[in-house]
């Protein structure tokens, strides 16, 4: 019966989320006789991995985009994944409709930002990480959010961040144009892109 359950849990990536293995025939008691016995492991609350797993290569956005799958990675998260910064994030930025409920999570500690809903859709990329889709904006809508977020964040973080960009990536001055004008930055922008061409 356990090998059964483990199978459930192998064809969905070898974790799942209470609400998906409850769809699929495990009740809640069932997963914690399976946490009891060793079988699986709590990531977070309410998500279950198998034991017998390999590390996952990157936890915290996994556990983040597990629990909140409409939140999008941003800002210092984003810069981090796209390796464009030496800043190490403290937490995970996320992004989420205006009008969303703020995600709020013990660990890993989350810092959830309010986009409007055409900058929240605009630039989102789906990575698979450990074989569980993470969003996460472009390298380019990232750039332009840093730009909206400078105070927040420090405009030493955004200028490094541009010069990583520029150094480890073809510069795509159209796409940061772009969203530059959705973010409302182009203006804050435009000087400092015009000196990197």
């Amino acid at each position: 019966m356990i090998e059964r359950f483990e199978d459930i849990f192998r064809k969905h990536g070898g974790q799942l989320r209470m609400a998906e293995a409850i769809k699929l025939g495990i009740s809640r008691y069932m997963l914690y006789g399976l946490r009891d016995r060793g079988v699986i492991r709590q990531v977070s609350r309410g998500i279950y991995r198998l034991t017998r797993l390999p590390p996952i290569s990157d936890p915290d956005l996994v556990t983040v985009s597990l629990r909140f799958p409409n939140a999008v990675i941003c800002l210092i998260s984003a810069l981090a994944y796209h390796d464009i910064t030496t800043q190490i994030p403290h937490s995970v930025s996320v992004a989420v409709q205006r009008n969303s409920r703020l995600p709020s999570l013990n660990y890993p500690p989350i810092e959830p930002h309010r986009f409007s809903s055409e900058a929240y859709s605009a630039g989102i990329e789906e990575h698979i990480i450990d074989k569980v889709p993470v969003k996460v904006y472009s390298p380019e809508k990232t750039l332009a959010d840093c730009f909206k977020f400078r105070n927040r964040i420090g405009m030493d973080v955004v200028l490094e961040a541009l010069k990583l960009y520029r150094t480890r990536r073809t510069l795509n001055t159209e796409k940061l144009i772009k969203y530059a004008g959705i973010c409302r930055v182009e203006r804050v922008m435009r000087p400092y892109l015009e000196a990197l061409v």
